[in-house]
Parts: C-alpha cells; sequence; structure tokens
C-alpha cells in the first residue's frame, strides 16, 4: 500500500530535516532563520494537493529551498527598502506600527503578482502606473506595436485584479 502525503513528509522530514536544517544555515548564516526555512519546506510538502516525489529526496528538496531562499532574499530586499523610506520620513507622517506591517505586506503581495509577469509586460504596467506613461510611449521604449503595449498593460491590470480577488 502506497504511503499517504503525510506519511511521506513524515519520511522526509526525519531522514533529512537536520541536513535541510544545515543546508539553509550555510546559505544564511543564522541557525533561526535556518530552521524556520527548513520548517516551511515541510509545511509546503503538507500542503501540496499531489504525492511527493522522493525518488531523490534531496534534489527535491533544495528545489524547494531554493525557492523559499530567493522569497527570504526579495522579502528581505523590500523591508530594506520600506525601512529606508520610513527612515527618511518625518516622524508626524509616519505610519504607525500596525500600518508600517500592513503596508510591507501589501508590498510583499504586489512583489509577487509582479513577479508572474512576464518582464516586457511588468515594464509596460510599472511605466503606465508609476510614470504615468500612456501606451503610445509605451509602445516608443518597448518597440513594439502599440496594439502590443496596451494588451502588455492589460494584461498587467488583469493580474493586479486576480491577485486582489484570489484568482492568482
Amino acid at each position: 500500500m502506497p504511503l499517504s502525503t503525510h506519511d511521506q513528509v513524515e519520511t522526509l522530514y526525519t531522514d533529512h530535516h537536520s541536513w535541510l536544517h544545515g543546508w539553509f544555515r550555510r546559505q544564511l548564516g543564522n541557525s533561526f532563520e535556518a530552521a524556520d526555512l527548513a520548517h516551511d519546506v515541510f509545511l509546503r510538502l503538507l500542503r501540496r494537493p499531489t504525492a511527493v516525489d522522493a525518488s531523490e529526496p534531496r534534489a527535491y528538496l533544495s528545489t524547494i529551498a531554493r525557492g523559499l531562499l530567493v522569497d527570504h532574499w526579495r522579502r528581505r530586499e523590500l523591508e530594506r527598502a520600506w525601512l529606508d523610506v520610513l527612515a527618511r520620513t518625518p516622524e508626524e507622517q509616519a505610519p504607525s506600527p500596525e500600518s508600517r506591517m500592513l503596508i510591507l505586506e501589501a508590498l510583499i503581495k504586489i512583489d509577487q503578482m509582479l513577479d508572474t509577469l512576464k518582464p516586457k509586460v511588468r515594464q509596460a504596467f510599472l511605466w503606465a502606473q508609476l510614470e504615468g506613461l500612456t501606451c503610445p510611449q509605451i509602445a516608443l521604449r518597448l518597440d513594439v506595436s502599440l496594439a502590443t503595449a496596451e494588451r502588455y498593460v492589460a494584461a498587467g491590470l488583469r493580474q493586479c485584479y486576480a491577485f486582489r480577488f484570489g484568482d492568482q
């Protein structure tokens, strides 16, 4: 009888958690963050709707781990940028601690959404939203047709809508 997903993850955890924690610790130089990310790998496996492919367990786990590590570094960069903005904000205009966390979480979600877009679509969307460029201006900058620039901006807007309403 094949093992359930829970049993597969339990076996992977028992056999490879220590190795995975060490791998993260070497990458991060921090045992506490390493423990959190190693834990997140196994949580991700438990939440999978499909069976776990453990024919090459360390390769399988390190693929998931690398993705989580990239997400961790991206989040850290966003946090650093947000803290830089806050440091330059006059105290009387600074958001409350609760608002700061909500804004940071929103920034992380926006970053995740933008990461799903193809590079040209992302660039067109950002130029339209942040710089206020028109589709003809975007078409010139990207050296594409007006119709293509319009499709790119529309695709970015659709993705925002999908993320906003949970249709990712």
